[in-house]
């Protein structure tokens, strides 16, 4: 991706945001200078990638295959200094765009509607060797519990939720209608090694540096000042 183009979906994101009058916390409105001054009493954003993270999956067509991201609070499953045993996210989504076929070997997490658009699911339950089964799936959405046909859609709609478990196939995309507002409540998030994508797929973007960042990526903060 461009880097003009991340700066684009990240303004559009703190719209969509300020539009659901959805707070942010201080640390996601830093710039990049000032990020150069944060001394060791940030180690918890640098060490747990809190913040942006923009991702067309390493395939070079956000429009389509992309997510936009916050990870608000986060523990770390690699380092026992920290504690929280759970994960907030808010993300953005427009319509067409696609969040590709995947599991989690160990997370649990719910994913919410928070609104602006509707949200259609995908859901497998996976094999012994980590394929699509071809088998009921229990859905558990608000306090019910049911079964759907593999790969039937299901639609969530503003304000419904649905629970993910380990070994749960998921995939959703946006209809028109433009962007909807997600929350993801789950277990510790750990996108270096508890993403299983079910054609294997980039994590996160290659960058063509075409102007400055207008906020950094999780992954791009500079070392501790201090």
């Amino acid at each position: 991706m461009k880097r003009s183009e991340i700066n684009a979906v990240i303004k559009r994101f703190e719209k969509l945001l300020e539009e659901h009058r959805f707070e942010l916390p201080p640390f996601c409105k830093w710039t990049p200078e000032e990020w150069q001054a944060k001394g060791h009493e940030y180690d918890e954003i640098r060490d747990n990638m809190l913040g942006w993270d923009v991702t067309d999956y390493g395939m070079g067509d956000f429009g389509h295959l992309g997510l936009a991201l916050i990870t608000i609070r986060n523990g770390n499953v690699h380092n026992p200094k920290y504690t929280k045993t759970y994960a907030e996210k808010i993300i953005m989504c427009d319509s067409g765009q696609v969040s590709p076929m995947h599991f989690h070997w160990h997370k649990m997490e719910d994913i919410i509607n928070r609104g602006g658009n509707d949200i259609h699911f995908t859901l497998y339950n996976a094999t012994e060797d980590e394929q699509l089964a071809d088998t009921p799936v229990k859905i558990f959405s608000d306090g019910r519990c049911y079964t759907v046909p593999a790969g039937e859609t299901v639609v969530l709609k503003p304000g419904q939720s649905l629970s993910l478990y380990p070994y749960y196939y998921h995939e959703f995309v946006i209809p028109e209608g433009g962007p909807v507002l997600i929350g993801e409540v789950s277990m510790c998030n750990d996108d270096n090694t508890d993403n299983r994508f079910l054609n294997p797929l980039g994590r996160f973007p290659t960058i063509e540096e075409d102007e400055p960042p207008y906020r950094l990526l999780c992954n791009e903060y500079p070392k501790a000042a201090d």
